[in-house]
């Protein structure tokens, strides 16, 4: 079984959507399985439903859109990152072409990481034409930065990235033996614990599983990278990652890097192919 793999990463799937397209050019989506984590989940998405260049329209229309940041919002219920909007973008102003991406997902099963609030692990959720957009703001709602959490059928989530940021090995224990990874991050890169992480596993004291995922989570990235470098024998992994880091970061950005980062991950997608070509 073959799986491709989206990372997340905010802003920085500018380059994720490069990567995307270049595999979507050559009709590259050779994949049994597809698992996307927080905005890899909306790449991801954009990817499955055939749509060249929409992905990066819809995140020039969040980078410029007054409505999407606002610093007033910060300690308010929606957040400085009203991630709800990312709803009114796929559904009405770049469209998402559900019927299309149903239509994949006969051949191609799809799972987006969210992690539960009352648990604090991954939850691998499969998107249907009633819940997708759910899902996606269920994988996507960052602690501290957006509203923090969405509830599907009574179970609140949040961003996959705190207990699932590359979920390779999950991949491989449903029976994955060739899995391609996107990343937004070096290949090689490994993290230490941010000061929101640090932060949050003292905010919530009171909840020992949240207070384990905000406390824990640069840990599961590091194992899940070194996973990624030392797969078992009988799978093989490829990565297409960045060589350094972004022009974009996950809150920060501008039309110009958010462009620079897009044509960047264009080449690294189209240079992958071309290393396919040769192998033929």
């Amino acid at each position: 079984m073959t799986c491709l793999i989206v990372e997340g990463g905010g802003f920085k799937t500018g380059f994720t959507s490069g990567v995307l397209d270049a595999l979507q050019i050559a009709g590259y989506r050779d994949f049994d399985m597809c698992l996307g984590v927080s905005g890899g989940s909306i790449t991801a998405s954009y990817f499955l439903s055939h749509q060249y260049r929409q992905c990066l329209s819809a995140i020039k229309l969040l980078a410029k859109d007054k409505m999407f940041t606002q610093f007033t919002r910060t300690f308010g219920e929606a957040g400085y990152m009203d991630i709800d909007y990312l709803k009114s973008i796929a559904e009405q102003r770049v469209p998402l072409d559900l019927d299309k991406a149903l239509m994949t997902m006969k051949d191609t099963k799809v799972h987006f990481v969210a992690t539960d609030r009352g648990t604090g692990k991954p939850a691998y959720l499969t998107p249907n034409k009633q819940n997708w957009f759910d899902i996606l703001i269920a994988s996507s709602t960052l602690p501290f930065v957006t509203k923090g959490k969405h509830k599907i059928n009574g179970v609140e989530y949040f961003d996959g990235g705190w207990s699932d940021p590359l979920p390779a090995k999950w991949a491989y224990e449903q029976g994955a033996k060739k899995i391609l990874v996107v990343r937004t991050a070096p290949a090689e890169r490994k993290t230490t614990q941010s000061l929101a992480d640090y932060f949050g596993s003292y905010f919530y004291n009171d909840n020992l599983h949240l207070q384990n995922a905000f406390a824990n989570c640069h840990l599961l990235y590091n194992d899940a990278v070194e996973f990624l470098l030392n797969p078992p024998k009988d799978v093989v992994i490829e990565q297409i990652a960045p060589i350094k880091e972004l022009k974009s970061t996950t809150y920060t950005y501008t039309n110009k890097t958010i462009m620079s980062d897009y044509r960047y991950g264009l080449d690294k997608g189209l240079y992958y192919l071309g290393g396919k070509r040769e192998q033929a």
